[in-house]
Formats: C-alpha cells, structure tokens, sequence
C-alpha cells in the first residue's frame, strides 16, 4: 500500500522532497519526483515540505465511513496530541463531534501509552545489558528495518501506544468492536496492516482526514451534544506526543551524567541517532527516537500552528487530566490491564543499496564536471549532502545528473552559447538568402531588358556619332550632341554591367597564386593622386582555384570602390595571406567609410553611395555573387566617426584553396542560395 503518492500535474522538481527524505525514498524520473513506496517509512516529511502540494497521502476515509454505516460498533483512538489540532474547541466538543459521525466509544490512545510506559519501565529494569531502541513510532521502527537491519534486534519489543489502546478497547468493549486510529501519522497506516502486528486496528486516519469528514456530514463543534471520552482515562501518557514524552511516563530521565536514555527526534537527527547507535559511539541502554519534533508535529496536523504553541495546548490538557482525576481509578485500570500482551515482533525488510565503485563513482561525478575533489562542492541543490551521495544515487537510478544545480547552470550555459551561434549563423543564413533573392530577381529583370535595351540604344548611339560628324561646325548642336552620346555611352555600360551580373557565368578554375594575381590587377589600376598601394603577404604560399577573368573583376570592382573613397588621398593596403584551407585578401582603404545605415545594403543591386552618373550600383553586387560561385566569403569592416578610430573600409574576400564550384553554369545568385543552404 503506497502512502505518499505524487500529483504529477503539480511537481515542480524543486528537490526539496529529496532533500528531506530520510530514507531517500524519492526517484527523479522524467522531470517528477516520484515515491518509492518500498523504501518510503512514511514519516511524511515530504508531505510537510512542499509547498506546491504535490504529494496525496493515502486516504482511509471511504474505508471509514463503510465502517461507520456497516452497524457494527466501531470506537476512535484519539491520539493524545488532539489538542494541539482542535485549539478552537473542548476536548469535550471533540468527543461530541466524533460520536456525531458514528463512532459508539471515544477513547484516548493516551491509556495505551501508559501501559507502554510501564512496559519499557520494566524492560530496562528486568534486562540490564541489552541496548535498546524505542519502537513507538512506526516510521522509526520502518526505517531500522529497511536502511539498518543489523539493528532490528535492538527494537525494543513493545507495541505502540495505539496498539496498546486497541487492545484495551477489545477486551473492555468486546473483540467485535471496531477500532479506527485517528492521530498526525501517516506512517500509522502502514503500521495498521503490517504483518507484525496483530490486527487489533482496522483503519487509521489522519487528523485533515478527520477534518474533511466533520466537514462533509456538516459537524461542526457548536452543533454537537459535548461529551467525555469513554473510560480507561490516562495519565502521563497524554504527554506521548511532546519531546521526551515516552521518557517522562516511564519516570526514565534523561540524565546528563550518564547515558543510559538518551532521546532524538527530527528528520535529520533521529537519521544520526541510528547511525552513532549502529556504529557503537553511542553507548546507552534506551535510544528513543521519533521521526518528528515529537507527534505534535506530524504530517498529519492540519494548520500551521508554532511548535511551542501546540506543545502548551498539549502540557496544559495533560495538567488538567491529572489534577480532575483520581489516583485510584487509573492505579485499578493499570492493574486491570497489566498481564495485557503488549508484545510484538519485527522483521527485516533490507532496502539498502550497494555503493558502487570508486571507478564507476569517479565516471558518474566527472559526467557532472567533478573532476576532482575541488569540483564537488557539496552545496546540497541536488537534495542530496554531498556529491558522491548524489553519485551513488544516479548509479542506483534514483536521481539524474540534471539535479545538479552547477551542472545544470553549465549545462544552461554552454546552451545559451550554442543557440547564439546557432542564431548568428542563422542570422547570417537568412541575410544570405534575402541577397539571393534580390539578386535573382534582378538577374531575370536584366535578362528580360537589357537585350531589348542594347538594340535601340545601339542605333542611337550610331545616329549621334554620324550627326556630330556632320554638323561640326554648328557648336550649339555639337554640345547636345556630344551631351547624347556622353549619356548613350552611360546607359550602355549598365546595359553591359546588367548582362555580366545575369548571363550565365560558368566558373573556369584554375590553380593561380592570389597574391600575383591581384598584383596584375593593381599593376593596371594606376592610383589618383594623392595615393599610394602596397601589396604584402602572409602565410603558406597563396594559390587557390580562381576563374582568373572573374576574379580580376572582382579585385578591379574592390580596388575602384576604395580609391572612390579617398578623394582627398590615403593610402590602399592589400594583404595576401595563406591558411591551411583558404586564401585571405584583404583591400582596405584610408578612406571616408561606410556609414551604419549603408552597410546592410551594400551588396544590394543598384544601390551605390556615388554621385549621380559616378556608379551603376552593380559593381559591388556582382563581387558578392562571383565570391559566392567560388565557395568563398566577404566581409567588410568599416569606421567612419574619426572619435573611434582611424576612418576606412577594409573588404575581405575569403577563397578555398580547392574549390567544389566547377562548371556550376548557374547565376552568381544560385551559387549563393547553394552555398548558404
């Protein structure tokens, strides 16, 4: 039977429930935090931490209510810290709003830890060597048998308090009566139908559950006829569920000059407790242990009342039970009751898992980063103490790696940068793509014009010519003229730029060293005045596979444009440079620099930065192409502000030195959509 289950919808993995879990009875499994019920002891801790409610204890309450509407006589065992749950109300008020819902006899489980105080009273009395560990609480005596079975022999061999009760109400009221346990504990439910115990308790439930049926059946303690818990009535043992509350019943001290009793509680104490027991450090002859700051603070508790305040509802009912009862009632029912066999055994259940190797510990902890002892920060995000306990628990399958919050935020880290350089390339893809486009859409726009255009412009061009030849001596006419075959003579040369920027170009390649190459081309390219070149190299020796036509293009277009934007001098710097794969030209100029606004539409067809007349637009969107069709790059870098540096613009065409283009036969825009996709 599975105590704690996990509500799926509302893990959010914060690894608080592991954390807390003594037993580490909790699997990180596809993103949920999900409860082991074989190695759960259903101390409830997880059920208390988180803050999302995504853990669903075990409901008792339909099994109940059958009990209630079957007709047989069922009684309630309250436990003794009831008062630090119903503040609001009487203990007489409690009782009234029990026997509303059904229940024939309320009785206090308190009875029943008097007749377990008097029991360890006696054991440590009769055995004066035996050590000892309080079975009181069930989530303790689960934990021993799973996680230290060595220690199950040490279990002192007493029933709890409310099996104790239970079998007071059966042999006061009759063996037909039925008994529901109703306390803070989970863990008593696993207790109720364990196969050690005798079934003396048919059904336990929890205070909130006690709370959903007052709800329910509309009992509400205004409403109710009060009344008075139905005899035994107890003593010391109302204060079971404080602190050292089993030790004071027993009239067994914690005595600080010797270490015969000695009392823990809590998640992490109790698990320390154990561990100094079982290893032989701590040398008494009772350890009794609770798995909560005492059963005030059980899982079951409704409300968030402080510690202190429900320990003073609880001392303070205690007080006024013994101060309004007699002696002699309570001396004549122990008596009754003492031949009672309140005896029980216990049964090792090994839940422990081996460690794994220092081999396989070291492969699980450097898959997380750790790579040596410096790298285990033991920070504790994980739910686990220490890093190697987190290893050993991914080796048993009971964690992932992704529990580590350093990990994790590496791991975050190095995706962060992974997707910025994917986002850059794409960036960079799409910017390709979008020049591509333009480029085809021009290339078929210049081929469906630009032969029509040549024809006519052709005859004009012959006319004016023959016209200026003939009318030498009318000067008017000789300007205009002269102006038409000027500007024919323009349109022409963009006619014969769109025809080169969409004829269907096949690249011839051919080994070439770069280096003399562009040097043929500067060699051509006096510079204006006012300029001076240089030409320098670097590297392995610069030969590429190059169409040697296209690329004199390419350098002729990159060499004008930078001499264009020194009108007032500079100096033109190219560097030739030799890698492992490719071969690196670099052009830069001295000169004015492109301008932030310019720079994404520089490769665009027609647009030019020149005066009217000075540029077709082309030259630059032609570069970009030819570089393309060749498998290679260009880049640009530029200033313009003198306030951030030196101003100019330096283009860098970059060439494999074995390109895959061949006779590709495709337009400079094509060879650019297969090179980016």
């Amino acid at each position: 039977m599975p105590l704690v289950t996990t509500i799926r919808e509302h893990c959010r993995v914060c690894f608080t429930c592991v954390r807390e879990c003594p037993a580490k009875a909790i699997r990180i499994m596809e993103g949920q935090a999900m409860v082991l019920s074989d190695r759960c002891i259903g101390c409830g801790n997880c059920v208390r931490v988180c803050s999302q409610k995504a853990k669903q204890v075990y409901s008792s309450i339909e099994k109940v209510a059958a009990l209630l509407d079957s007709g047989v006589p069922v009684a309630a065992l309250v436990a003794p810290s009831f008062p630090a749950e119903f503040a609001e109300c009487s203990h007489e008020q409690v009782v009234g709003m029990l026997r509303a819902l059904g229940f024939s006899k309320v009785c206090e489980v308190a009875f029943g830890a008097d007749l377990v105080a008097d029991r360890y009273r006696r054991l440590l009395q009769s055995d004066g060597g035996k050590r000892y560990i309080g079975t009181t609480c069930p989530a303790i005596v689960a934990y021993i048998e799973r996680y230290a079975p060595d220690l199950v022999e040490c279990l002192a061999p007493i029933v709890s308090p409310m099996v104790a009760a239970a079998k007071v109400v059966r042999q006061r009221y009759g063996n037909d009566v039925r008994t529901v346990f109703i306390g803070p504990c989970i863990a008593k439910k696993g207790e109720c139908v364990s196969g050690d115990v005798d079934d003396d308790v048919d059904a336990a439930l929890t205070f909130v559950e006690l709370r959903h049926m007052l709800r329910d059946q509309s009992v509400f303690p205004a409403t109710v006829k009060p009344g008075e818990f139905d005899p035994p009535r107890p003593r010391a043992g109302a204060l079971f569920p404080l602190h050292r509350g089993l030790l004071q019943a027993a009239d067994l001290p914690e005595n600080l000059l010797d270490t015969d009793v000695v009392a823990a509680d809590g998640g992490n104490e109790f698990v320390d407790a154990v561990k100094e027991f079982q290893s032989g450090d701590m040398q008494v002859r009772l350890l009794e242990v609770l798995a909560c700051k005492g059963c005030i603070m059980g899982p079951g508790m409704s409300g968030d009342s402080a510690m202190f305040r429900r320990r003073g509802l609880v001392s303070d009912y205690a007080r006024e039970r013994v101060e309004h009862m007699g002696l002699g009632d309570w001396y004549e029912n122990m008596r009754t009751y003492e031949t009672l066999d309140l005896s029980r055994t216990f049964s090792s259940h090994d839940r422990r898992i081996p460690a794994p190797s220092e081999e396989e510990m070291r492969r699980i902890l450097g898959r997380m980063g750790k790579r040596v002892a410096a790298d285990e920060l033991n920070c504790g995000a994980c739910g686990y103490p220490t890093c190697r306990e987190h290893a050993a628990a991914i080796f048993t399958g009971l964690a992932e790696s992704e529990m580590c919050l350093p990990y994790a935020i590496e791991q975050l880290r190095t995706t962060v940068k992974d997707l910025a350089v994917s986002h850059e390339q794409l960036a960079k893809t799409q910017a390709a793509l979008r020049q591509s486009e333009k480029l085809a859409t021009m290339g078929q726009l210049a081929a469906g014009i630009a032969h029509e255009i040549n024809n006519p412009l052709g005859v004009v061009l012959m006319y004016a010519h023959i016209l200026r030849e003939e009318r030498t001596s009318d000067s008017d006419l000789m300007g205009d003229l002269s102006l038409i075959v000027e500007q024919a003579d323009r349109c022409k040369k963009i006619v014969a730029g769109l025809l080169h920027f969409a004829r269907q170009n096949e690249v011839q390649l051919q080994p070439t060293d770069v280096a003399e190459h562009v040097g043929k081309c500067l060699a051509v390219m006096p510079p204006p005045e006012g300029v001076t070149t240089e030409i320098s190299r670097e590297g392995s020796p610069a030969v590429a596979e190059i169409d040697r036509d296209q690329m004199m293009q390419v350098w002729t277009n990159l060499i004008t444009n930078a001499y264009a934007a020194m009108p007032r001098g500079g100096r033109l710097s190219v560097c030739v440079t030799g890698l492992i794969d490719s071969v690196s030209v670099r052009i830069g100029d001295t000169g004015v620099g492109i301008s932030k606004a310019n720079l994404a539409k520089i490769f665009e067809p027609f647009f030019t930065t020149k005066e009217i007349g000075k540029g077709t637009g082309l030259g630059l969107a032609v570069t970009y192409g030819i570089v393309k069709m060749h498998r290679g790059d260009i880049h640009v870098d530029t200033n313009e502000d003198p306030n951030e540096g030196p101003t100019g613009t330096a283009f860098t065409v970059t060439l494999p030195r074995r390109s895959e283009a061949g006779n590709t036969g495709a337009r400079p825009g094509a060879a650019l959509v297969e090179s980016t996709l």
